[in-house]
């Protein structure tokens, strides 16, 4: 099976698994409440359905085109804008006839389940396949350092020992991660020469790190070997060739790929000298780069032990805790992306399906699917708790409105809202998925 037909189907059925269970934490509630649900979908089914069947007084059924889902609830301003509905006296059984209280826990049902959904899994893949943790020492080669880090005290070869106290081993997630997303005071790190320094930051260092674009800001080095190279980009054009080993940028020595990455990325003119070894003889040529600074090679470890893993198993009451925690820290570092996002440089960042879909390995990995998953839940969670009509967040936002105001908004502004509300999303969803076609044609 291709590789595009591997990550499709991961994707399909991570989609297909959080819009039921979405849908599903707006129909419980909904039905517990004696609230009538006309159709539960997975996808939309414009003009025709895929299936449909009705059982009692909801049809289920499953649309052809996959970019969500919904349940139709009766007496309810939504998707389906229903305006004949409402239009009609309030029945007993309709939405807009329940207490305000109940309505606002209709809404909140999709996003609750969406976080229930995440902690679960985050629960289980602890319990199941435990964690990978570094030591210090297991980065071979130390860390690889951008210029923003460096002019705080960082050097190449850097390993780390702490950060804000807490030793390198315990931290489960990525550092990078931590530096762009958390609260970083100080790390502790041991230079190549054995000293051990701690290095204070400032609260803004990860936005330091994505406006000047030394994203990832710590890399562990490795020695590495030339895989391929496109003929018709800047390397090929320049003569390198598969196997030729990179030794120098304008004179400096490279040692390692974090070497490589750090010259170009730092180079005052788009032309620069390089050295490199064919065949145990020293070659010397000239690479032009275009604007977007892409030699065209790709490259491999020539250590395969560059990085070592060690696994930590834990029992069902520390995988409770551990999930917890890591879901908690998952959620908070999701929020933390917002402050990049709503930015200009942070919009032309965002993706749609294809960004999502290349999220999921080449090859069929369960752990790797269900993690993608408890992400892709917290994600959709977050989204919809955003305060636009059409989503559960605008809902949300009018009910507490209406709680706190004790003035229920009109009919005619929720049908505006929500056809506002659509274009809004739909806007974003051609913006997102404009965004990947763009970066596949010119990338």
């Amino acid at each position: 099976m291709s590789v595009f037909l591997v990550k499709a189907a991961q994707l399909l059925l991570s989609l297909s698994i959080l819009v039921v269970l979405h849908e599903l934490g707006h129909f419980i509630p909904a039905k517990a409440f004696k609230t009538r649900v006309e159709k539960f979908y997975l996808f939309f089914d414009v003009k025709f359905s895929l299936f449909k069947k009705k059982i009692g007084e909801t049809v289920y059924g499953i649309g052809w085109l996959p970019l969500g889902g919904y349940v139709k609830i009766a007496g309810m301003i939504d998707e389906s804008m229903d305006t004949e509905q409402m239009a009609q006296p309030p029945q007993p059984w309709e939405f807009r006839s329940k207490p305000t209280w109940q309505r606002l826990i209709i809404m909140l049902g999709g996003v609750i389940m969406n976080f229930i959904l995440a902690f679960f899994l985050f629960i289980m893949l602890l319990f199941t396949w435990g964690t990978n943790y570094s030591n210090t020492d297991d980065i071979k080669y130390g860390y690889g350092v951008s210029k923003t880090l460096e002019n705080y005290g960082f050097q190449q070869g850097d390993k780390i020992v702490s950060v804000n106290g807490e030793p390198f081993e315990e931290l489960t997630v990525d550092i990078n991660k931590i530096l762009m997303f958390r609260t970083v005071e100080n790390v502790r790190v041991e230079h190549d020469n054995g000293v051990v320094e701690d290095i204070a930051l400032p609260e803004d260092i990860g936005t330091q790190l994505f406006e000047a674009g030394d994203i990832p800001g710590l890399s562990p080095r490795y020695p590495f070997k030339l895989d391929s190279v496109v003929d018709t980009a800047p390397a090929g054009k320049a003569g390198l060739r598969a196997g030729d080993k990179i030794v120098a940028v304008n004179d400096k020595p490279i040692a390692f790929y974090s070497d490589l990455t750090y010259e170009i990325k730092n180079l005052e003119a788009n032309s620069f000298d390089v050295a490199y070894e064919r065949d145990n003889e020293l070659k010397h040529t000239t690479i032009t780069l275009g604007e977007d600074r892409v030699m065209g090679i790709v490259t491999s470890p020539s250590d395969l032990d560059y990085i070592t893993f060690n696994q930590r198993d834990y029992n069902f009451s520390e995988s409770i805790t551990g999930g917890l925690s890591h879901g908690y820290w998952e959620v908070k570092d999701y929020l933390g992306q917002f402050q990049y996002i709503f930015t200009k440089k942070g919009a032309t960042q965002i993706g749609g399906f294809a960004a999502i879909g290349n999220m999921f390995p080449a090859q069929w990995n369960w752990e790797a699917f269900w993690y993608l998953t408890a992400f892709l839940s917290i994600m959709l969670g977050v989204l919809n708790l955003l305060p636009i009509p059409a989503l559960d967040g605008g809902h949300v936002m009018f009910l507490l409105y209406e709680m706190v105001s004790g003035r229920k908004p009109g009919d005619k502004f929720m049908e505006y809202a929500q056809m506002i509300g659509f274009f809004i999303l739909i806007a974003l969803v051609l913006f997102a998925n404009g965004n990947d076609i763009f970066k596949a044609i010119f990338n």
